[in-house]
């Protein structure tokens, strides 16, 4: 089966696959990675599909293939006053700046962005587009690093762990320290937490 990016490819038009990292979880930003590959075939899955150590060593390839790539990134600030959607073409907007050369032709996994360039976005593009799967890479792999420095400045809630998203563990560690200043307080299971979480306690001992 050819690649979603073949139509453009066959007219010499440079694409970017974009996908996002993050944007179902409760806390943390929301990343977008976009990547410009050359017309060929290519290694990269859907990053859901693969192990941490694989996604790395995939993420590095990436980088090396690419005519050009670049992560767009939406804050928590941003992702609770716009809401999820807006923050996500937020940071897609943001990832499509930062390219250089500029693509002439977007693919996207089911994100429909206000452009005037050419673009396909079915559903699962990530699993037809090998553009898109790389850009899932590089969203993942940045934000996964994202969290685990953030599970630092922020202990006891898991995040190194769970990445922000809606675990047990998770769940378990907003009742018992409250929602941190990463928390996205439009999510029902956060802004249903008690607030027990004090800025200057953030070296505190957590839970377990």
């Amino acid at each position: 089966m050819e690649p979603l990016e073949a139509l453009f490819w066959q007219k010499d038009l440079r694409v970017a696959g974009l996908d996002e990292a993050g944007r179902g979880a409760w806390a943390g930003p929301i990343v977008v990675g976009a990547v410009v590959l050359p017309p060929g075939h290519y290694p990269f899955r859907d990053s859901k599909l693969l192990t941490p150590k694989a996604r790395s060593r995939l993420a590095e390839e990436v980088k090396r293939l690419a005519l050009a790539w670049a992560l767009g990134v939406a804050e928590v600030e941003e992702v609770d006053g716009l809401g999820v959607l807006k923050a996500t073409l937020l940071a897609a907007e943001r990832a499509l700046r930062a390219l250089s050369p500029a693509p002439q032709a977007l693919v996207t996994d089911y994100l429909a962005l206000s452009t005037p360039l050419p673009f396909l976005a079915p559903p699962k593009a990530e699993e037809k587009s090998p553009s898109v799967a790389a850009a899932s890479i590089l969203a993942k792999v940045h934000r996964d690093a994202l969290m685990e420095e953030l599970d630092r400045l922020y202990p006891g809630y898991g995040f190194a762990r769970h990445k922000g998203y809606g675990t047990e563990e998770h769940q378990r560690a907003l009742h018992a320290l409250g929602p941190s200043p990463i928390h996205r307080r439009r999510f029902a299971p956060v802004a249903q937490a008690p607030l027990r979480f004090s800025e200057g306690e953030g070296e505190g001992e957590g839970v377990a």
